[in-house]
């Protein structure tokens, strides 16, 4: 049983495995999307870290080819990232389903519906 009450196929408590769907981006996030089949709670993290990062990740790889900022600007996105994965790490180990505007209103409506 994980620290919230429900259980995981990695045995792992559930808000560990929510928090690891953010740790490794939208990577960790789509490998607990494809383990996890029971566990929902575990299951919209993964699905909001893959709707989250994965634009964000091919984003900055764009913008990083901007000739004289380009750099610039993608180290001001890759430390905003960095912060948001803090955001919803933080979000997560408390057991919360937090949603973003976009990406987790999806998440949650596919998983939840």
């Amino acid at each position: 049983m994980g620290r919230l009450g429900y259980s995981t196929v990695t045995g792992l408590d559930e808000n560990v495995e929510a928090v690891l769907c953010y740790v490794g981006f939208w990577i960790t996030g789509l490998i607990f999307l494809l383990i996890e089949r029971e566990n929902r709670f575990v299951q919209f993290h993964a699905l909001q870290s893959i709707l989250t990062f994965l634009p964000l990740s091919i984003g900055i790889y764009l913008i990083a080819w901007i000739p004289y900022v380009g750099w610039i600007l993608a180290d001001i996105g890759g430390f905003l990232s960095l912060f948001l994965t803090l955001v919803l790490v933080i979000m997560a180990w408390r057991g919360a389903k937090f949603r973003f505007p976009f990406s987790g209103k999806l998440a949650y409506e596919k998983i939840y519906r």
